[in-house]
C-alpha cells in the first residue's frame, strides 16, 4: 500500500483539478451486517426510510445472511444506533473508504498513461466512455470486413451511444443475432471490461473463436448507461443510476434496468422514489438511454436470438421472469444455456454460478431489460450474468482483478454461446 500512496502524492501533484474534483469518501465506513432471516424484513424497511445508505443490501438475493453497508460519516451514528437496539451482529470492515478509492484511481490513472490510445488493454486499465468510443471506432480500420460502427442515440447530457456489430466477413445478410450490452448500472466497472474482452476474442482471436461467428453476429454496446459511467470516473466512483434530474433536486437519475416498458411499474421490483437506487422513473422509457438500448432490440426483432446483459456483483446467471414467480414458455431451453456456462467455469476455475430465474434466483424486479427482449423483441434466450465481486464494494476490482475476472467470465459465455448456436441453427 506504501507505493501506491506515493504513487497517489505523485499524482495529486501531476494533477490536482482532477483529483480534488473526485468524491474522495473521506471517513465514510462499511459496515457488514449479519442477521437471521426474520430480521430480513426489518433491515429492508430500514434500508427503504434511509435511501441515501447503500445497503448491499436489500435488493440483493433472498437467501444472502449479511450484507455490507456503506454509510457517511453524519449518518454512522444512527446506522450503528438501529443495529444495537436491534441486537444486530455487525462489524467496521472499512473505517475511511477514501485511501482505497483514492488509491484505486491513482493506479487506474497510472495505468493508462502508457498506452497509445485508441488501443485498449483490456486487462490494463479501466477506460472512459469517450476512450472506449475512440476504441470501438479505430476497429473498422483494423477489421473492414467484420467490424461496423453504429452510434443509436445520444445520452441525456448528449454522449454518442455506439454500438459495434462484429460478423466473419463472409457478406451474408440476416444472420441471427447475439446481442451483448453492458453499463447499465454506472459504478459497475468490470462489465465495460468484460464487453470489450468479449469484442478482443472474437476480433484479434478469430481464429480460436471463428465457430461462434460462422452463422451468427454479435452486436455488442459495451456502454449503454454513459452519462452515469462518465460521473463515476470523474466525480463519484459508487454512483448509479443516469443522470438525468428526477422531480426531487436532491436524488438524480433513474435505473434504467427498471425503467423498460414491459411490466413497469410493479411496487415489488422498483421504486417510485426517486432517491431510492431502483427508482423506475416517472413513465416507461423516460430515460434517453433505455430508448436506445429498446430500439437496438427492436432494430433486431425477429433475428435476436440471444440477449446477455452484464452486470455485477454475485456470480448469477438470471432468466426472465423477474416481475412474476411464473416461468416463461421454453424456460428450461434457456436453463441448459445458463446450465453450460454455469457448468464450464465450474471446471475451468472452481467459480460457484447459481442460475434460475431472477424472482427466485436473486430478487422481483420490474421493468428490466431481460423482461423486455423477451416479452416484446422476442429473443429466444435472455440472460443477464451478474459477473464475480470485487475490492471493498463488490462493484470496484483493483485493476489488478480484472484479468482473472473477465477471463473466467469468457469461459461462461462462450460456452453458452456454444450451446445457444447448437440449440438454435441458422
Amino acid at each position: 500500500m506504501t507505493s501506491i500512496l506515493v504513487g497517489f502524492l505523485i499524482c495529486l501533484m501531476v494533477q490536482p483539478m482532477v483529483i480534488l474534483a473526485w468524491q474522495d469518501y473521506k471517513d465514510f465506513k462499511v459496515y457488514e451486517l449479519n442477521f437471521q432471516t426474520s430480521d430480513k424484513d426489518l433491515i429492508s424497511r430500514y434500508a427503504k426510510e434511509n435511501p441515501l445508505l447503500d445497503f448491499l443490501g436489500p435488493h440483493r438475493a433472498k437467501n444472502e445472511s449479511s450484507y455490507r453497508v456503506m454509510v457517511p460519516p453524519e449518518k454512522c451514528d444512527s446506522l450503528v444506533k438501529f443495529f444495537k437496539e436491534n441486537n444486530l451482529e455487525h462489524r467496521v470492515l472499512v473505517e475511511d473508504l477514501s485511501s482505497y478509492v483514492l488509491a484505486q484511481r491513482v493506479e487506474n490513472q497510472r495505468n493508462k498513461k502508457h498506452l497509445q490510445l485508441p488501443h485498449l488493454d483490456v486487462l490494463g486499465a479501466f477506460y472512459t466512455h469517450s476512450e472506449i468510443n475512440d476504441y470501438l471506432d479505430s476497429l473498422p480500420a483494423r477489421f473492414p470486413k467484420r467490424a461496423f460502427v453504429k452510434q443509436f442515440g445520444w445520452s441525456y447530457e448528449r454522449r454518442p451511444l455506439k454500438v459495434l456489430t462484429i460478423t466473419n466477413g463472409d457478406g451474408r445478410r440476416d444472420k441471427p443475432v447475439i446481442l451483448v450490452d453492458g453499463t447499465v448500472h454506472a459504478r459497475e466497472w468490470i462489465s465495460p471490461s468484460m464487453a470489450l474482452y468479449i469484442i478482443q476474442q472474437l476480433l484479434d482471436n478469430y481464429s480460436e473463436n471463428q465457430e461462434l461467428l460462422e452463422d451468427y453476429d454479435w452486436v455488442i454496446m459495451p456502454v449503454v448507461n454513459a452519462d452515469g459511467y462518465e460521473f463515476t470516473h470523474t466525480d463519484s466512483r459508487y454512483f448509479r443510476k443516469t443522470r438525468k434530474p428526477t422531480n426531487d433536486p436532491d436524488c438524480v437519475g433513474t435505473d434504467i434496468n427498471r425503467n423498460f416498458g414491459y411490466e413497469w411499474g410493479h411496487d415489488e421490483g422498483s421504486s417510485g422514489d426517486p432517491c431510492e437506487a431502483i427508482y423506475r422513473g416517472e413513465t416507461p422509457f423516460d430515460q434517453p438511454e433505455t430508448q436506445v438500448l429498446r430500439d437496438l432490440m427492436l432494430h433486431h426483432k425477429g433475428r435476436l436470438i440471444w440477449y446477455l446483459s452484464l452486470h455485477s456483483y454475485g456470480n448469477y446467471l438470471l432468466l426472465p421472469w423477474g416481475h412474476t414467480s411464473e416461468f416463461p414458455e421454453h424456460y428450461q431451453d434457456m436453463m441448459s444455456v445458463a446450465d453450460a456456462g454455469a457448468k464450464a467455469i465450474v471446471f475451468h476455475s472452481n467459480g460457484i454460478y447459481t442460475y434460475g430465474s431472477t424472482y427466485y434466483v436473486l430478487y422481483p424486479t420490474s421493468g428490466d431489460s431481460a423482461d423486455y427482449a423477451l416479452g416484446v423483441a422476442n429473443a429466444t434466450v435472455a440472460i443477464t450474468m451478474e459477473l464475480p465481486a470485487g475490492g471493498f464494494l463488490g462493484f470496484d476490482p483493483w485493476v489488478s482483478h480484472i484479468e482473472g475476472l473477465v477471463t473466467e467470465s469468457w469461459v461462461g459465455v462462450r460456452a453458452m454461446a456454444v450451446e445457444v448456436i447448437r440449440h438454435y441453427p441458422a
